[in-house]
């Protein structure tokens, strides 16, 4: 490419980004995940980094968040907030912290200690206080002038209106986070997309009275323009929060070595849905305050902090297949057999496709790049697919019109209520006659929905039916143990325990 093709490809993606940022800061409607965002971000850094031409007042290496509503008076930052830095893995945060080194010409390593904060993801805010006064609040707006929202911060009881202790300094700006816990979030999820879009769409009320009615929650964790303070690093200002009355993450922690910010990370990761509120990463930055002013500022970010992302609740992935699955009722579930791909830290293989018309709608076929998501605990399921990315070869899926595995009709149910024919299509061959139909039966028939017998899992019952042990659920209660003891990991403990259970279940009776 040219060097005005390249400029083309960069400006597209500045006008993405702005497009982005203007959903996700001014509408509080984001329209794509954060991990899109995030690479879309890393993009353009590398071409910035690559071709020293390419400048723009939009990139994010210059402009933070959007510009502040008209809603709202504007009024500049005493000093900017300024966005962090992301890493994604091992790799980056042992290039940050060599390039802290080289800036500041250490020879040891692992001699910078972190202060290590669970980011909270919510709407960033100053608070100005004026001789312990609570005097003004902004947000964030594009990091150099923000919204006056003092009024609905007022209304947040986390958030003290006058702090009369003596270590408190004259001229502060607290910075923090404004939240909604997921429990609560459960009371009004109606009105809201998510927790960040309910604290976001609450903030930006011009009638604080109806702020005062969201349960807004405000941890601190920084400070922007600060006269009189004497406190030498984040550790020693988290534990000054408390005492002037803030509340501040219990998860911070003081850390040395990136090996341990991993570890400290991972544990995280895996404790999130544990949090009482929504977590997105780690925030990690020197901890010495000295060091922090020697480091300074690149463009709009600290030297001295990044932020290390956990793994995304969606991701791309390729489709290699697509199976059809046949529950106890006869439903033909098709799922997506794709390559294997790391969401929210667990590797997904396999991702629903719901039904016949939901395939037919987003068009998914075999070797398409598609976006999957998974939240929570909830199946993975395809959600989108880049049709830029589609093979020229592409053919259409066509949904089978007869059982797969007993070659019977399937049909789709006509709803009376809505006078429509069901999404899914079923199997009509009844009782125990389609092979996949009577294991996923027998499986139900077993389990705690059921008669739950304790021992004989799903696996047992695929195991015992391929050993043509059982055909209909009577044949459980008349298993050949001697063929069960030959078997591969079936010993006389585990079939004594398998019978006991089993013999309990003979006694069950209707009352």
């Amino acid at each position: 490419m040219n060097d005005r093709d390249i400029e083309i490809k960069y400006l597209k993606k500045i006008d993405l980004i702005q497009k982005y940022n203007k959903y996700y800061h001014d509408k509080d409607k984001p329209i794509v995940s954060d991990q899109i965002f995030d690479l879309l971000k890393k993009d353009i850094i590398n071409l910035e980094n690559k071709y020293k031409f390419l400048k723009s007042d939009y990139s994010p290496t210059r402009a933070v968040g959007f510009k502040p509503s008209k809603n709202f008076q504007k009024i500049k930052h005493r000093v900017p907030m300024l966005s962090l830095g992301n890493a994604f893995n091992e790799e980056d945060l042992n290039t940050f912290e060599k390039k802290m080194i080289t800036f500041l010409s250490l020879k040891e390593k692992n001699i910078i200690e972190y202060s290590a904060e669970p980011k909270i993801d919510g709407i960033s805010a100053s608070l100005i206080y004026i001789n312990g006064k609570f005097t003004k609040g902004l947000s964030r707006g594009d990091g150099t002038e923000g919204e006056d929202i003092t009024q609905n911060l007022k209304t947040i009881n986390d958030i003290p209106l006058k702090i009369t202790t003596r270590s408190f300094p004259k001229k502060i700006d607290i910075r923090g986070e404004v939240f909604i816990e997921n429990e609560d979030f459960k009371k009004i999820n109606e009105k809201f997309a998510n927790p960040r879009n309910a604290a976001s769409g609450s903030l930006r009320q011009k009638d604080s009275t109806i702020t005062a009615k969201i349960p807004l929650k405000f941890i601190a964790f920084t400070h922007g323009y600060a006269e009189e303070m004497n406190i030498n690093s984040q550790s020693d200002f988290l534990k000054n929060l408390k005492t002037w009355g803030f509340k501040t993450n219990p998860f911070n922690k003081k850390i040395l070595g990136i090996k341990n910010l991993m570890k400290n990370h991972k544990y995280l990761e895996e404790k999130r849905k544990e949090i009482a509120f929504d977590i997105d990463g780690v925030v990690y930055k020197v901890n010495d305050f000295n060091l922090q002013k020697r480091l300074g500022f690149a463009a709009n970010a600290p030297r001295w902090a990044i932020a290390h992302k956990f793994s995304a609740n969606s991701s791309i992935s390729k489709i290699i297949n697509i199976e059809i699955q046949i529950g106890r009722t006869g439903a033909l579930t098709p799922v997506a057999k794709i390559k294997p791909v790391n969401i929210g830290g667990v590797i997904v293989s396999n991702a629903t496709l719901h039904n016949e018309d939901e395939i037919i709608r987003k068009d998914i076929r075999v070797g398409d790049s598609v976006t999957v998501e998974r939240a929570g605990d909830v199946i993975p399921h395809v959600i989108s697919v880049d049709l830029k990315k589609r093979p020229k070869n592409s053919k259409k899926f066509i949904f089978p019109l007869n059982c797969p595995s007993c070659g019977s009709k399937t049909l789709k149910d006509y709803n009376e209520v809505t006078k429509k024919k069901d999404a899914v299509r079923r199997c009509v061959n009844e009782g125990y006659d389609c092979e996949k139909v009577a294991i996923e039966k027998m499986k139900h028939f077993v389990s705690k929905e059921a008669f739950n017998i304790d021992g004989f899992g799903k696996k047992i019952v695929e195991n015992f039916w391929n050993q043509k042990l059982i055909e209909l659920p009577q044949d459980i209660f008349n298993l050949n143990y001697d063929k069960i003891e030959k078997l591969e990991g079936w010993g006389k403990l585990s079939i004594t325990n398998l019978k006991f259970s089993i013999e309990q279940k003979k006694k069950n009776f209707l009352r």
